[in-house]
């Protein structure tokens, strides 16, 4: 047995705040501008103003601990869709991912039924690795930087798999027992076996669960932030102190009328 996979597609927007006594109103307007042009099909990525910036740049310079998401927020690309069409089998799981987001099934029961139909082989997850690297989200690594150097831990929370993050997590220059991930498993051929069921981010709840991991070491009064662009990242608070969801790659509807912060560049955290 061995481990691991994720990965890739689109570019980023950076946009003006929104602040002051219309600022409720405007957000409720563009949460359905929103919901009317995903149900369109349509990008949403440009248009989409921030919510709160400046003090959700605030509430990362109180913060000890940043935990990111990865697929589409980090990365530019959602990960186990590309895989997918790498190996010839992106409409099938496409269904399948269409009907998860529905919440027909679980997340572990969604990841199962996808990876049962990809059934890539250690090979197959080499070569993409290889031929479709992952793209850094725009101002990221900069930011990382930043908060490096202001002396905040960082962390990587994904649905994802940890053999295509590594090399994001190198990049950015985050040690790999800061990253909770997936993990693929193979036989002794190469072939796709299953993945690994006892990873916290591996089922529905697995953000939080991550979370909590991280704060268990940490002193009571720790303050960890979760950035991200799903549901999933914003259901992470409790045990994270904040959520600050973010729109620069893809834009959730639910995600955006939810939040009280919201960037669209990581720009505006600095």
């Amino acid at each position: 047995m061995s481990s691991s996979v994720l990965s890739m597609v689109r570019p980023s927007a950076a946009t003006s705040s929104c602040a002051g006594p219309t600022a409720t109103a405007t957000a409720t307007l563009l949460a359905q501008q929103l919901n009317a042009a995903l149900a369109n099909g349509k990008s949403t990525v440009a248009a989409t103003q921030p919510k709160q910036p400046h003090q959700a740049a605030k509430i990362i310079k109180q913060s000890d601990i940043v935990c990111f998401d990865v697929d589409s927020t980090v990365i530019c690309e959602e990960g186990i869709d590309e895989l997918a069409e790498f190996c010839g089998k992106g409409s099938e799981v496409a269904r399948v991912t269409k009907e998860a987001m529905g919440g027909s099934m679980t997340f572990q029961d969604a990841l199962k039924i996808r990876l049962n139909i990809i059934r890539p082989t250690q090979h197959q997850v080499a070569e993409f690795i290889k031929q479709r690297p992952s793209t850094l989200s725009r101002n990221v690594k900069r930011f990382v930087a930043q908060l490096k150097a202001d002396g905040k831990q960082v962390y990587l929370i994904s649905g994802g798999f940890d053999c295509l993050i590594a090399p994001v997590a190198a990049e950015l220059g985050i040690p790999l027992n800061h990253m909770f991930a997936n993990k693929m498993l193979f036989d002794y051929k190469g072939a796709y076996d299953s993945f690994d069921v006892t990873q916290p981010t591996s089922h529905s709840g697995g953000k939080a669960e991550a979370i909590s991991m991280i704060r268990k070491k940490q002193p009571a009064d720790t303050l960890i932030t979760m950035i991200g662009d799903g549901a999933t990242d914003l259901e992470a608070v409790p045990p994270a102190n904040n959520f600050i969801g973010y729109g620069g790659n893809v834009v959730r509807a639910e995600v955006y009328r939810r939040a009280q912060y919201y960037i669209t560049d990581f720009e505006q955290l600095m």
